[in-house]
């Protein structure tokens, strides 16, 4: 950093003057020593440690670890609260809340003296939210992840989170396993504090973090009880000072060959589809231009290296074990682009370059991958001009091709209500369909498009189906499921004029989607919808401000007007 640049922090604690003494004089009551604020970077460590967020709970020992790194290379650290979001215990969906917490993080770090900030997340939109609020500030970050939690266990067996419950639920509803074994799953699952052992979304954002460079090595995969887990804490604590000292802001370090890596990793972990709602927003926020069309183009040849449910069998203790994400990207090296930035090294090679591999059944090669068909398909045809997306690892290979007729759901309560009947008219040919379940249409875009299969196709031992929908599913979650179909149904996307017994033909390897419903027809439908649509917003609150700026899938869920950073500066000063 240049000599000549003044430091935020100083132009609060700097001063001789009565703002000088109200800042220095506020902050000397917490017990810090004159000499703290003697020009020294100020760390701003933003937590978002939650006793209701159980993924998070280990985030408050974690942040005392990182202050000893900051102590420790020089710095002051400064540690602040902001919203949590437990995916596990929010309601409706914790999506619904990515967006107040990214405000949140960018006005925190905007409005306070900090020169730099370590993110504390873990929960599936916790890191992204931080992401999303610390890049349209573009201060100098990293993040720290609270890491997977132990492996689940049950009967001798290890299970994983989410992807067992899904399969466990379906067993009880097809009864085949008692409601007593099914409670008995529930007390060895979670066993420990972290998120979920699967590759689910939070795991997929915290090696995506680390194959951003923003994180260091063996962030997204060290176990969170492990020691591992604070001495990467500890690491970033001094790292963080470091790039303060060299002015390295996060605009710096994610660059579109950051976001192509991050792409690539995804595929071959296989990652949560929400990554692909993550990512845009991300990028939307620094000005990176990234297509949903990228997530197809950069995955098409990318298989899947990563043997861990939900495409896989393994759970994360064994990744970890395995040599964690180094390992991986070592595998993958001919794919990255070797010289994208990183905070912890020149470039992200450095990440990689000496890792090495444990266990090649949990971590494999191009040459013998564990499917080679991975990544994300981004479908389009007449019922998503805007896009859909399906995560081929986690579906079956004898739906990636398939025509159906649709059996269609005007809403989550709609098929809570009928999925079960033994008159709903439903074979294994049909394409189950769930409507007003998109970003503005729940409102939050929630995790049920992995719909559970009719009771009476599960007692003949059905186990997979076409699903299509505008919302979301869990990255613990698995099956042949369309998702993020836009524009959504609420807004009068095609989706919305789909009727029982229309016939949709899915293409998988050609990417397209198609509703055999002649052009006239589909018009007058939306005709129709439209005179007859009662839709209402929320009256008040932030659910009403998200419903009147929230952005379709293909442009990531952000708000309308937070795309694009405005940088640090506070545009009024006065005491």
């Amino acid at each position: 950093m240049s000599e000549k640049k003044q430091r935020r922090s100083q132009l609060s604690y700097g001063p001789r003057n009565k703002d000088g003494f109200i800042h220095r004089s506020w902050m000397k009551s917490e017990g810090l020593p004159d000499d703290v604020f003697d020009g020294r970077p100020v760390i701003g460590i933003c937590n978002t440690w939650s006793e209701l967020t159980p993924c998070n709970a280990g985030l408050r020992e974690i942040a005392d670890h990182v202050k000893r790194g900051v102590w420790e290379a020089g710095g002051l650290p400064l540690e602040f609260p902001v919203m949590s979001l437990g995916e596990t215990q929010m309601r409706p969906t914790a999506m619904l809340f990515r967006n107040l917490l990214a405000m949140d993080v960018e006005e925190s770090l905007r409005g306070n003296p900090v020169d730099g900030v370590v993110l504390l997340g873990g929960c599936d939109k916790t890191t992204p939210a931080q992401l999303m609020g610390a890049a349209s500030v573009d201060l100098p970050t990293l993040v720290v992840s609270a890491g997977p939690m132990l492996n689940g266990k049950y009967r001798g067996r290890n299970i994983g989170s989410g992807t067992d419950v899904w399969k466990f639920s379906e067993a009880v509803r097809a009864g085949s396993m008692p409601l007593r074994d099914f409670l008995a799953a529930e007390r060895g699952m979670s066993r420990s504090p972290g998120t979920c052992m699967t590759m689910g979304s939070a795991s997929t954002m915290a090696c995506l973090a680390e194959a951003m460079g923003i994180a260091l090595p063996y962030n997204g995969t060290a176990p969170a009880v492990d020691a591992r887990r604070r001495v990467i804490a500890h690491e970033s604590g001094r790292l963080i000072v470091d790039l303060v000292q060299r002015d390295v802001r996060l605009s710096h370090l994610l660059t579109r060959a950051a976001f192509e890596n991050a792409i690539r990793v995804l595929a071959a972990i296989g990652g949560s589809s929400n990554a692909v709602l993550h990512l845009l927003a991300i990028a939307g926020r620094l000005g990176v231009a990234l297509r949903l069309q990228d997530f197809d183009d950069l995955t098409a040849t990318v298989p899947l290296l990563v043997d861990l449910q939900p495409s896989g069998r393994f759970l994360m203790e064994e990744l970890h074990y395995a040599g964690g994400l180094p390992a991986v990207m070592q595998q993958l090296a001919p794919l990255l682009d070797a010289g994208a930035p990183a905070a912890a090294t020149t470039t992200i090679e450095g990440h990689y370059r000496d890792a090495e591999c444990f266990d090649s059944d949990v971590v494999r090669t191009l040459a013998e991958p564990v499917k080679p068909v991975a990544g994300i398909w981004v479908l389009r045809g007449n019922l998503c001009p805007g896009g859909a997306v399906m995560k081929p690892s986690a579906a079956s290979a004898a739906l990636f091709r398939h025509r159906g007729r649709a059996v269609v759901f005007a809403s989550i309560e709609d098929l809570r209500a009928r999925i079960d009947s033994p008159d709903l008219a439903v074979d294994e040919h049909s394409v189950l369909v769930l409507q007003g379940c998109g970003p503005r249409g729940y409102p939050g875009m929630p995790e049920v498009g992995n719909m559970p299969l009719p009771r009476k196709l599960l007692e003949r031992g059905i186990s997979d189906m076409l699903r299509l929908s505008d919302a979301r599913m869990s990255g613990t979650a698995f099956g042949s499921v369309i998702l993020h179909v836009a524009p959504e149904s609420a807004i009068g996307g095609p989706l919305a004029l789909v009727r029982d017994g229309d016939e949709i033909v899915f293409d998988g390897p050609a990417r397209r989607l198609d509703l055999l419903v002649s052009p006239e027809e589909m018009a007058a439908r939306a005709a129709q919808w439209q005179a007859a649509s009662t839709d209402a917003a929320p009256a008040r609150g932030y659910a009403r401000l998200y419903v009147d700026h929230v952005l379709q899938a293909d442009q990531g869920c952000d708000f309308d007007f937070l795309v694009g950073g405005s940088g640090s500066a506070v545009a009024r000063e006065s005491h």
